[in-house]
């Protein structure tokens, strides 16, 4: 159940950032231009800035999931307990 809702959720909410994109792009249609520090971009449309964060977004999250897998794995491989050797049962003497 659980492995089929996951899909369309995903497609839901890609859904809904596409026509809020869509709504944004044609209210608001003006140019703007990010600046930071000294630097300053070229000006273009809310709309397309929108679209390219979100998609640069989507394509930076697909890129680090797989990469969080690989940390979660290691921290869930077993250590060995180096002094464990030197705590000794008595009643092995």
């Amino acid at each position: 159940m659980l492995k089929t809702f996951i899909p369309i959720l995903i497609s839901l909410i890609l859904a809904l950032w596409v026509v809020a994109i869509a709504i944004i792009s044609v209210q608001n249609a003006t140019p703007v231009s990010l600046k930071f520090l000294t630097f300053e971009s070229v000006q273009i449309p809310v709309g397309l800035f929108l679209a390219f964060s979100a998609g640069v977004g989507l394509i930076g999250t697909a890129i680090i999931q797989p990469l969080w897998g690989i940390a979660g794995s290691r921290q869930n491989q077993p250590t060995f307990d180096e002094d464990a050797e030197f705590f000794v049962d008595d009643e092995d003497f």
